[in-house]
């Protein structure tokens, strides 16, 4: 097999396994009471993997896929964190009802376990 194969085969792997990661997400949130707004919502500075809401706070959710819960969870790095931010920022130009309710950001990670590590208001975007 040919690097670039094995590099195709990879990248598709790594997609089934976000996809997956993602559904048991999704529904670790419905279950908790969430209502799912959007998933994998694409702008043109990034992707929120899901978008939620539960009363009037609206959730934006990072979710993290690796071996072990730790790498999973330490993965989501400065970088990331400020283009979902701005990712955030225009969902909420595109629906401006939302844009005054109270927000939050958080990460969700997956491992061989049976349900996801929710780690609630992760991270605060940085003051404008």
């Amino acid at each position: 097999m040919t690097g670039r194969a094995q590099e195709r085969r990879d990248r598709a792997a790594a997609e089934r396994l976000g996809r997956w990661a993602e559904w048991r997400c999704v529904w670790w949130l419905r279950l908790g009471g969430y209502r799912i707004l959007a998933r994998r919502y694409r702008t043109p500075v990034g992707e929120i993997d899901i978008i939620a809401r539960r009363g009037a706070l609206v959730i934006f959710v990072e979710v993290k896929a690796r071996r072990d819960i730790d790498s999973a969870l330490f993965s989501v790095g400065e970088r990331q964190m400020l283009r979902l931010s701005r990712a955030s920022e225009m969902f909420l130009a595109r629906y401006p009802r939302l844009a005054q309710e109270p927000r939050r950001f958080d990460v969700m990670a997956v491992s061989g376990r049976l349900w996801p590590t929710h780690v609630r208001d992760a991270w605060r975007p940085p003051a404008e």
